[in-house]
């Protein structure tokens, strides 16, 4: 992978990572307002424990596994196809294959 691919990647990285945090933060706001029993105070403990394990394994940067990971981002909805533009047009198409399965 070029230097210009690997930064393309990263920044794609990024921005899904900022949009999905920001998604949560607004979430446990939510949640965390409409707060009136300790059974929903845990129930958002819970929901914060599972976001953080699922977050921080989704955003490590890795290049062997770069085409799935991307590609469950953009079927998440957390990035678009286009903010990939500039990778190797083989590993779009593979992304683009993954998303539509």
């Amino acid at each position: 992978m070029s230097e210009t691919e690997e930064k393309i990647a990263k920044q794609a990285l990024q921005k899904a990572y900022e949009r999905e945090t920001s998604a949560l933060i607004a979430k446990v706001r939510e949640r965390a307002s409409s707060i009136t029993e300790l059974e929903d105070l845990w129930a958002l403990h819970d929901l914060l424990s599972t976001k953080r394990y699922e977050i921080d394994g989704k955003y490590h940067y890795n290049c062997s596994s770069m085409v799935f990971d991307f590609a469950l981002l953009v079927k998440e909805g957390w990035l678009h196809l286009n903010e990939l533009k500039g990778l190797k047009s083989e590993m779009l198409s593979k992304i683009s294959a993954l998303v539509r399965m």
